[in-house]
Order: structure tokens, then C-alpha cells, then sequence
């Protein structure tokens, strides 16, 4: 299975200036399996330490933590010479010994020479909780499940994950059946890679919605074994209730339905614990279109979404014959699936910052505005053909921007100042907005 992050180990492999690496993600989305891929594309040896339950990697990270000493113990537990040149090192489930954490500080500054990679469940939470060591000796990369492209890639379909790459969207258009088809099938499948891997062996939705359902089994174990224990009613009340936010046609985030009376100070660390574990996307509101647009940034107002299409449709019991054949009573919640695909998809670009736009009589309101650093765009969404787009035109006639961007699954066009971009082809906005 193809994934783009392996494009980014390899030239962090390359850079001069690299510090040992963290990989953030959300359990399951492919972080260990990951690691070990790229250990057997770039390395001769691969040096991998689980240190879930593990006494000895306790027990010698325990004292200090001196790097020859250190490098000697991991030795000595693998049983053979570790080669800076030639060794890949894979800390996983890090965060079950904090102390390794302390000590890639030291790596970093003391043996720069060894390659070592980390990641872990849950390993965000141990980092706000203090986990000592300095911002600035490792390097992040974040994970998330599989994108479309990447999706395109393990179902088979990678000359036409190369053709919305090379952009040549008159091609592209011959064969939009095939995308849009594709699309579909994501909506329902999403990207967890064991979902994936699933379909694309044996086409089965069924299991691939067994699947879903024992990773979202698996979340809520989570949230009862590592969240503090008087957040966890509360966890549970907001991850079931985002569904039924979405549902919603104006979809920012209203505590009172998740229980009558709720109110901010009730749920904001439920949002902030689900956010750290990557579970759930917090996207703020804006009030204005400047650069840059976080200091326009309304913190009262949000909209929530889930890290994965697949599993939004498998929280709200949604069939497969509901999304591949319509359903009139579908057409409310495929407004809150396309957002949720689109909102997955620009969260994978790297450097982009995203929000939502409404005016302050809310008589305006823009899906998506995204900060490229150099450009502010707005993304209306659209989960059909129909391309009426009066909010887009209100924000047009009030901020001129320079460039629009209205996605749905109609065809590609590119007017004065306004894109029509085709869902299954939104993640090369960052592109098709900087020419």
C-alpha cells in the first residue's frame, strides 16, 4: 500500500539538519506499519522496540540517559551491533516509557548520527501532559488515514491518481465516471488502512464495515482506559453527537444538542482530549479574510469533524446502498459526508490552515476559507452538480479575493477569478490556486 508520507521520510533520511522524528496520528492509521516500510525501502537494518509493557526498556531508560549507554542497552536487547550508517531505530508505543521521549533530546545532541523514528497511541496526550523534553531536538510528521489519491493508488487505480497529479483535467474529464465511482466507494470506505486493504482484496463492504466498527469499538476502550475518568461521560456524549451535527445544514457546533443545558466550560477539554489523539477535526470560524486568517479567528464558533469519511458513515449506520444508489432522505447527510471528505482531504496538505467563514448575521457562510500563506481562498461546497453558490457570491462582492473555489462533482472549469474543481480532485487546490 502506497502512502505519500514515505516521500517525506526519505528526505527527512536526507536532510543534514535532521533530529529524531515523531510521527503523530490517530491509532490505526498506519503509523508502525509505516516505520517498518520505510525501514525496508532505505535501510539495511531495521532495529524495531515495542515498549508497550516492556520491562527492560523501562528499566534501562530508567537512569540516566547517556547515549553510548543507552545505544549499548538497545544492543544488547536485539542481540546485535546497531550501525548508524546502515540502522533504521523504531521506538514504538513511546509513550508507555516517557523517558524516551526525554532522550531523544539527547540523541539529537550527543549521537546525531543514529536514525531513530518514534510514534505511539496516544502519543499527542503524553506530549501536552508535560512529557519532558525541548521543543526543537525532533521533528514531526503528522499521519493521517489514506487520502483519495491514495486510495485511487491501493485500489488499483494508480495511472489515474497520476492523472489528477499531472492536472490534465481534460483527460481527466473523459474519465470522470471512474473517479466519481471511486469517490463513492470512499465516502463509504474512508481511508483506515485496514479498511482499505480489505476492499481492495476482496471488494467485501460488509467486512469492510465490520472493520469500521471495531476501530470505533476500539476509540471508545480508549477513551475509558486513558482519559481522565471525569471527562469520559463527556467524551462519549460529544464523539456519538457528531454525526447529528453534520446533519445539521448550518453545521458549527452546538453544545446544547448534545445535552440540553450544555454549555463551553462543560465540554472543552472532551474536545481538546479527542483533538490530541487526532480523533476529530476542530475547524474555527473566521469573521474577516486577511492575512493571516488565524487573527481573524472567532474561538466560540467551530465545526467538528471526524478524522475519516468511512467511519462518519459508519457512527451514523449508513448503507452501502444508500450512498452507491441515492436515497431522497440521503440528501441532508451527503451534504455532512462531502464536507467531512473535503475537510479530510485539505487536512493532509502541508502548510495549508483551514476554516469556515460566516458573516456576522450568518445570512453568508463559506464551507471551507483556506490560508495557503501567500493567498486566502474560499471553497464552497457542493455535494452535487448544482453550482448556485449565493454565499460565494456575497463573499466575492465583499473581499474580492483573487481566486475561488467552488467544488462539487461537476466538471473543471476554470472562469475569471472562480475554479470549479471537482471533488475527487480537491487536494490539488494548493496548486490550482497558485497559478
Amino acid at each position: 500500500m502506497y502512502r505519500i508520507a514515505i516521500e517525506k521520510l526519505l528526505k527527512w533520511k536526507q536532510s543534514e539538519r535532521r533530529k529524531p522524528l515523531i510521527i503523530e496520528g490517530a491509532r490505526q492509521v498506519g503509523k508502525t506499519w509505516i516505520m517498518k516500510e520505510f525501514g525496508r525501502q532505505a535501510y539495511e537494518d531495521t532495529v524495531y522496540i515495542n515498549f508497550d509493557s516492556n520491562s527492560v526498556m523501562a528499566d534501562l531508560f530508567a537512569s540516566d540517559l547517556n547515549t553510548d549507554r543507552l545505544i549499548t542497552g538497545l544492543e544488547l536487547y536485539v542481540g546485535r551491533k546497531i550501525d548508524p550508517d546502515k540502522a533504521l531505530l523504531i521506538f514504538d508505543e513511546v509513550q508507555e516509557v516517557p523517558r524516551a521521549l526525554t532522550s531523544l533530546k539527547y540523541f539529537y545532541e550527543n549521537a546525531p548520527q543514529y536514525h531513530i523514528v518514534c510514534a505511539g497511541s496516544l502519543l499527542s496526550i503524553a506530549l501536552h501532559q508535560g512529557t519532558s523534553f525541548p521543543v526543537g531536538k525532533v521533528d514531526f510528521l503528522k499521519l493521517s488515514p489514506l487520502s483519495f489519491m491514495e486510495f485511487l493508488m491501493a485500489t488499483g487505480k494508480e495511472r489515474f491518481a497520476e492523472l489528477l497529479d499531472k492536472r490534465d483535467f481534460q483527460m481527466i474529464t473523459s474519465f470522470k465516471q471512474i473517479y466519481i465511482d471511486a469517490l463513492k466507494q470512499y465516502y463509504f470506505i474512508g481511508g483506515m488502512p485496514e479498511a482499505v486493504q480489505c476492499f481492495a482484496e476482496d471488494k467485501d463492504f460488509n467486512e469492510t464495515r465490520e472493520i469500521q466498527k471495531r476501530i470505533l469499538a476500539a476509540y471508545e476502550q480508549d477513551f475509558s482506559k486513558h482519559a481522565p475518568n471525569e471527562i469520559v461521560p463527556r467524551l462519549r456524549m460529544l464523539w456519538n453527537g457528531i454525526p447529528s451535527q453534520l446533519a445539521k445544514e448550518n453545521k458549527k457546533f452546538i453544545y446544547g444538542l448534545i445535552r440540553e443545558g450544555a454549555r463551553a466550560k462543560d465540554f472543552e477539554t472532551a474536545i481538546m482530549w479527542l483533538s490530541d489523539c487526532g480523533l476529530i477535526h476542530k475547524i474555527s470560524r473566521v469573521n474577516s479574510a486577511g492575512i493571516p486568517l488565524r487573527a481573524y479567528e472567532d474561538l466560540k464558533a467551530f465545526k467538528l469533524f471526524v478524522l475519516d469519511v468511512g467511519l462518519l458513515g459508519c457512527m451514523a449506520g449508513l448503507r452501502q446502498s444508500t450512498l452507491l444508489n441515492g436515497n431522497d432522505l440521503f440528501v441532508e447527510f451527503k451534504g455532512a459526508l462531502t464536507e467531512q471528505y473535503v475537510c479530510q482531504q485539505l487536512k493532509t496538505i502541508q502548510d495549508l490552515d483551514v476554516f469556515y467563514y460566516t458573516n456576522d448575521r450568518g445570512s453568508c457562510e463559506i464551507g471551507f476559507i483556506v490560508d495557503t500563506g501567500e493567498l486566502i481562498v474560499p471553497v464552497e461546497v457542493k455535494a452535487e452538480v448544482n453550482l448556485k453558490a449565493k454565499s460565494l457570491k456575497t463573499y466575492q462582492e465583499k473581499f474580492s479575493p483573487k481566486v475561488s473555489v467552488r467544488t462539487s462533482m461537476a466538471d473543471y472549469k476554470k472562469e475569471e477569478g472562480l475554479v470549479n474543481l471537482p471533488l475527487y480532485a480537491i487536494d490539488q487546490i494548493a496548486a490550482m490556486t497558485d497559478r
